[in-house]
């Protein structure tokens, strides 16, 4: 795991895109904060940039840096979640541009995945996690369904949990307004 973690980051930094296990669903991940990295990542995926996407962060003592406000709940659904829990923010900030929605939010998950997590530890910058296929088709449960399209698409697929033949589902999404208001998105 470590080699992976060591080759992935090399990438991130760089501006490329790495095919990496989440919390989730095995995803396609940037620098959060690079734009030209963001940009790819929407290309690969045939998606236009007004759709928005997730962002993996380890700690939530982070998101106040990435949020200008957050509400008090916030914390209480992160720490009360008993499955991943994505939850989309008001006012994002110290982000690439079009990584943030068009009414000003951005989605944030928390992973405590053991290679995600140590991932956004080391990387120290939030980390795109959008599921691992062309935009409108399936997203894939686990490695063996990603399709050779996004497979040839990123600079590196990281090998930790290639073999895991799980059926992983995409999280939960709230949309949480600044005043603690909950939409349910999914």
């Amino acid at each position: 795991m470590n080699e992976d973690i060591k080759q992935a980051l090399e990438v991130l930094i760089k501006g490329g895109l790495i095919l990496y296990p989440t919390d989730t669903i095995w995803g396609i991940g940037c620098d959060a904060t690079n734009e030209d990295a963001v940009q790819k990542v929407y290309e690969l995926k045939k998606r236009t940039d007004s759709k928005a996407l997730i962002t993996l962060l380890d700690s939530s003592a982070k998101l106040n840096f990435y949020i200008q406000e957050v509400p008090d709940i916030a914390y209480d659904l992160i720490d009360l979640a008993d499955k991943p829990l994505t939850i989309i923010y008001d006012n994002a900030r110290n982000v690439a541009s079009n990584l943030i929605a068009e009414d000003g939010s951005l989605a944030i998950r928390f992973t405590s995945e053991k290679f995600s997590n140590e991932l956004c530890k080391r990387f120290r910058k939030p980390i795109v996690s959008t599921s691992a296929n062309i935009s409108g088709r399936p997203s894939p449960h686990n490695f063996d369904e990603i399709s050779d399209e996004i497979k040839n698409g990123v600079d590196y697929i990281v090998k930790y949990r290639q073999d895991d033949h799980e059926n992983h589902t995409a999280s939960n999404i709230l949309k949480l307004g600044t005043s603690g208001q909950i939409q349910i998105i999914r």
